[in-house]
């Protein structure tokens, strides 16, 4: 029996090495997996951990699990660094918020187990903290991280990498660049300051971050996405809707989003 049939039948996962370890979402797994019993070798960018060669074979071998913890752009200089120094039963995992993209990149770079992941919450993973599994190769593997997941306090589901990208498409990529646009529409009037509503002050706020921090990182993803032009486009269609006077119609249709509440108070005593 070899390393990966022990790993995969136990559900299991003792050793990680997490590329990306000073991130935040590399260092909240860094945390939540040494408190989970497993030994954990963090690496990160340079110039403190350099990926240099020598240093990746000396770290990166011997491990169950290779953790990457990276942005999308940098996904495939660093498996190319990283996977000759995999054993054939390392499982090469990432946490990007796209899926298709780095899923083949994994899966060219490493010839063995391979399954994408998407953590989707921030660093606070609050109430319900689900993570996406995508299989990608070898379904033992994509079983033996759902089990990880759940170790780490997590709530893992199985979907395609395909189906991931058009709901992340809509939910985050089109989020941020309807925001985006809606803000710089308005951008530079001054004269408009003295009308702002309480409502459009939550708006403000709530795109404070995404906007003034993470704005290059939602880019990057919004990039990355396959399917984010379909989202656009399909909002496109909405707002030519709006522009041809239907706004009724646009409102009734938004309101599919509290169908249950309203079915509960018609059908309810």
């Amino acid at each position: 029996m070899n390393q990966a049939d022990t790993i995969n039948q136990a559900g299991t996962i003792s050793r990680c090495c997490v590329i990306g370890s000073r991130g935040r979402m590399g260092g909240l797994f860094v945390s939540r997996l040494e408190a989970a019993g497993v030994a954990v070798t963090g690496l990160d960018k340079p110039p403190d951990q350099p990926l240099e060669p020598a240093r990746l074979a000396e770290m990166v071998p011997g491990h169950d699990l290779l953790l990457l913890a990276v942005p999308a752009p940098a996904m495939d200089e660093v498996l190319k660094k990283c996977c000759p120094h995999c054993s054939p039963e390392t499982i090469v995992m990432d946490v990007c918020s796209v899926k298709v993209q780095p899923l083949a990149l994994m899966l060219r770079h490493h010839s063995g187990p391979v399954v994408g992941t998407h953590p989707l919450f921030g660093q606070e993973p609050g109430d319900d903290p689900r993570v996406a599994v995508t299989p990608g190769r070898d379904d033992s593997a994509a079983q033996t991280v759902s089990i990880l997941m759940e170790r780490l306090g997590f709530i893992p589901f199985l979907t395609t990498a395909e189906t991931h990208d058009r709901a992340m498409a809509a939910v985050q990529g089109l989020n941020f660049v309807t925001t985006c646009a809606y803000l710089a529409a308005l951008a530079g009037d001054e004269e408009i300051r003295d009308f702002l509503t309480p409502s459009f002050r939550r708006r403000l706020e709530a795109a404070r971050k995404m906007l003034t921090e993470d704005a290059a990182l939602f880019a990057d993803l919004f990039e990355a996405n396959p399917y984010s032009q379909d989202a656009v486009r399909l909002f496109r269609s909405h707002l030519n809707l709006a522009a041809g006077g239907d706004v009724d119609v646009l409102a009734q249709r938004a309101g599919w989003w509290w169908r249950s509440s309203e079915q509960g108070e018609k059908t309810g005593p």
